[in-house]
């Protein structure tokens, strides 16, 4: 496994997980078949510019900035980012196309891809216009449903 996915695998983990030390991350990552050293967590910890915060009960976690940590903050920063950038949506089987105003299909796609959708299996953003793939047909047509509400369209 290289760095860069042991990065995206820390990250996932920081972001789905109160992970409060770096031994409970060490295991986190054996127990989805990653191997390594506390040494190892702590360098990437550090590379990841990841910090301790304080969770509303007083619990410290390690969290990375640009990643929210309150649980519920993902569906309501999407349905703002939706409502205020998402001009047009239509879908083609399982990808749902999204038009935005010109330079901000990025700020769309960061939210949906951080929202954790289950049926959204990735995202890939141009100028103008994202592409929202989802696991199946039927995932689409859901999804399409679930967005245009998300933006009031």
């Amino acid at each position: 496994m290289s760095k860069v996915q042991r990065h995206h695998q820390i990250t996932q983990l920081l972001c789905d997980l109160p992970i409060s030390s770096q031994l409970d991350l060490v295991k986190e990552l054996e127990d989805v078949g990653i191997p390594a050293t506390q040494a190892t967590v702590s360098r990437d910890l550090e590379e990841l510019g990841a910090v301790k915060v304080r969770l509303p009960n007083g619990e410290l976690i390690y969290a990375i900035p640009e990643y929210p940590v309150d649980r519920v903050l993902p569906e309501d920063h999407l349905r703002r980012v939706m409502g205020e950038w998402v001009v047009e949506i239509k879908t083609s089987e399982n990808i749902v196309v999204l038009r935005t105003p010109p330079g901000s299909a990025h700020v769309v796609a960061s939210a949906l891809d951080r929202a954790g959708l289950p049926e959204v299996l990735g995202t890939v953003a141009g100028d103008d216009t994202l592409f929202v793939v989802a696991a199946s047909s039927e995932a689409g047509k859901s999804l399409n449903k679930n967005l245009l509400q998300l933006a009031g369209l």
